[in-house]
């Protein structure tokens, strides 16, 4: 009911977690989340770690890049989005505002990728699979479910990604929180935007991922127990279910979610 053997354009495929201490950041997920791992060699010495749930692949983790650290870049959880041809999207991204940041180049034979800036500042990743179609297992306990854009304005976030990938939108009134976007791909749900607000308001754009657990409050003590933080403590996602915001030892920040119901998989 969960498992995925392919995606279609425009669909949330992947999520990687680029980390400043990959050690603890590795030791957090699986102490939290309870996943296997494996670990794929990337030469120098350096591994990139392939999280696995019900033997499928569910997420990525890796040592970032010493440039990257020295430029003050934070630990972040990439989101990666699937496309039949990624050197087109790449430039298709730059004639509509975007900025192509890396890319587009060969991961191995896993596939072939370029990271963009939209013309908000958030960055995504477009993903051409080639061997690694991305995560094999979604929505389900100890899967991606999600994946959300808080951005300043939305409406060149809308026009942008619509223009992109064919994106479409359906709203939900959040009252104070403001409106909240549903995005549609390949006709079912596929993330959502928000305006950045209130407190939130100085943030920079920025898209987040959502996990799946099987008990919220547990989930909530297992990170507190491995050294993480909780920026926002268990609330409920009206009819979706209940989350928290969690950052790793190393300062990554994502979204954990006891789903009411999981949406199965029926796209392949």
């Amino acid at each position: 009911m969960y498992t995925v053997t392919k995606y279609p354009q425009g669909h949330f495929s992947w999520a990687d977690n680029s980390s400043k201490d990959a050690a603890a950041a590795k030791k957090f997920y699986l102490d939290v989340m309870g996943w296997d791992k494996e670990e794929v060699p990337m030469g120098g010495g350096e591994f990139y770690t392939m999280f696995k749930q019900d033997g499928q692949h569910v997420a990525g983790l890796g040592q970032m890049q010493q440039q990257m650290m020295d430029s003050g870049m934070p630990s972040v959880w990439n989101n990666y989005i699937s496309v039949d041809d990624v050197d087109a999207m790449a430039e298709k991204a730059k004639s509509l505002g975007g900025t192509v940041i890396a890319g587009p180049f060969d991961v191995f034979e896993s596939g072939r990728m370029a990271t963009i800036q939209d013309p908000t500042g958030a960055f995504i990743s477009l993903w051409q699979p080639k061997n690694h179609i991305g995560a094999g297992l979604v929505n389900t306990v100890g899967a991606m479910c999600w994946n959300e854009l808080m951005t300043s304005d939305v409406e060149k976030a809308k026009t942008f990604y619509s223009d992109l990938l064919g994106w479409t939108y359906n709203k939900m009134d959040m009252g104070e929180a403001g409106d909240y976007w549903l995005i549609q791909n390949a006709g079912r749900p596929n993330g959502g935007i928000f305006p950045l607000m209130g407190e939130m308001a100085g943030m920079p754009p920025s898209w987040a991922a959502y996990f799946t657990v099987a008990d919220i409050e547990a989930t909530a003590e297992k990170v507190e127990a491995a050294g993480g933080k909780i920026h926002v403590p268990v609330s409920e996602a009206t009819g979706t279910g209940r989350f928290i915001l969690a950052e790793d030892p190393a300062g990554a920040i994502c979204y954990f979610i006891q789903l009411y119901q999981a949406q199965p998989w029926d796209l392949n």
